[in-house]
């Protein structure tokens, strides 16, 4: 059966299906032709896959960033971002990076970042010279923070499909998301400085304390959300509630960018983005069941072991296999189907699965700047309106800036850990 699995679902990817309905295709393939399991097996995992309470704080979490957006958040974020780093050559670069940062830790979603914050930044950027491939691909690789830094969406799901603590993967995501972030500064400062762009990027800075004052109000949300959580005051579920709850009455009564006639399309994007990782979610659920039924983790573990020596030389073939991975499969998939059968190898190698899962989503956070189905790269390339290939030369410096950092947050898991007592 695992052939035909994985193989009915390769030729759907192929076909450009919609990773949902792939997903849930081949799993109907599978227990149809290959396998005495009745149908009713499909919606019963698919109902069980969904049934969770920590995957509850998916759509409040959406919600809070879809109403933070609407509310004014994004350009108060920016106006303070660029206040402390706007000054200097580069300094338009070295904002989106810095309010892609802030931003994630509101959304919990890359796409969201992206479209948050390049609507602001990146014509902006396009004003002071910046070839437009250029400010798309700095926008598109700081988005990816979106899922690094806490709260995050891949990180709820890494954490419900592996029965791993979502609240010390979202403590352990804030070492590595200020390493990327901090990598991505410094390559922006080096690679304006030698283009020579960026010189003019302090005309129109916010004074400082001004802009503090001004985004005071988005700035606390973050704060809210992790320092309850790390508090122990509320779980991430209720951590999402409260976010949700917070960003209304920010967007409705203190910033006031925002009425009561814009929340009924809100929040049926909201619905519609929360449908959609739903689907995944159960279909993909379905399919890691009908893969651990036909012993495929237990084969896949002892080829494993097998093969590699050491926690090493796994970890450089999982950084290998997701990067390859992460190129063409949708981020919540990929981790749906990989993460519970890499998770336990992992740990028999002496890898803490905390650490293993924050290596998991940078991985695929990687994936989302990668062609040729890299999200974000779709994203950002909509909103400087220009055509996809045009960015592919310049990912390579942000691509292995990243992966530098990746392969620091892979072989020193203090820095994921060391938040969290490990």
């Amino acid at each position: 059966m695992n052939a035909a699995l994985v193989t009915a679902l390769l030729v759907l990817f192929t076909l450009s299906v919609p990773v949902a309905v792939a997903i849930g295709l081949a799993a109907v393939f599978g227990v149809t032709f290959f396998s005495p399991l009745p149908l009713l097996v499909v919606p019963q995992k698919i109902f069980t896959s969904l049934d969770s309470f920590p995957l509850l704080a998916i759509p409040f979490f959406i919600l809070a960033g879809n109403l933070m957006t609407q509310g004014g958040v994004s350009r108060r974020l920016v106006d303070f971002a660029k206040s402390m780093v706007g000054g200097v050559q580069g300094g338009l670069a070295s904002t989106c990076v810095l309010t892609c940062m802030i931003f994630a830790a509101i959304s919990g979603s890359s796409v969201a970042t992206t479209f948050a914050i390049g609507a602001i930044l990146v014509p902006a950027m396009a004003r002071h010279g910046y070839p437009l491939p250029m400010a798309a691909t700095i926008q598109a690789s700081s988005a990816e923070l979106g899922v690094i830094i806490p709260p995050s969406v891949p990180m709820i799901i890494y954490g419900v499909s592996t029965e791993t603590s979502v609240t010390k993967l979202f403590v352990a995501g804030i070492g590595p998301g200020l390493l990327v972030a901090g990598a991505l500064v410094l390559l922006t400062q080096i690679w304006c400085r030698v283009k020579g762009i960026g010189k003019q990027d302090g005309d129109g800075r916010v004074d400082f304390l001004k802009s503090l004052v001004d985004a005071f109000w988005a700035l606390m949300l973050p704060v809210i959300i992790l320092g309850g959580i790390y508090g122990g005051i509320f779980t991430p579920t209720e951590a999402a509630a409260v976010a949700a709850v917070y960003a209304l009455l920010v967007g409705l009564f203190v910033y006031r960018e925002m009425t009561i006639s814009d929340l009924p399309a809100i929040f049926r994007s909201a619905a519609v983005s929360t449908g959609a990782i739903m689907l995944i979610i159960g279909t993909a659920g379905l399919f890691s069941f009908l893969v651990s039924l036909s012993g495929l983790p237990t084969v896949i573990g002892e080829w494993a072991e097998a093969s590699f020596s050491s926690s090493v030389s796994f970890l450089l073939f999982v950084n290998i296999l997701l990067l390859l991975v992460g190129m063409f499969v949708e981020t919540s998939a990929a981790i749906l189907v990989l993460a519970p059968i890499l998770t336990p190898i992992a740990i028999s190698y002496g890898v803490d699965p905390v650490h293993f899962g924050i290596v998991v989503i940078v991985n695929l956070a990687l994936g989302m700047i990668t062609p040729p189905l890299g999200v974000n790269l779709f994203a950002a390339a909509a909103v400087a309106k220009i055509p996809v290939q045009s960015m592919f030369k310049s990912l390579l410096l942000p691509v292995g800036t990243v992966f530098l950092a990746l392969l620091l947050i892979t072989y020193v898991p203090q820095i994921s850990l060391f938040l969290i007592g490990g």
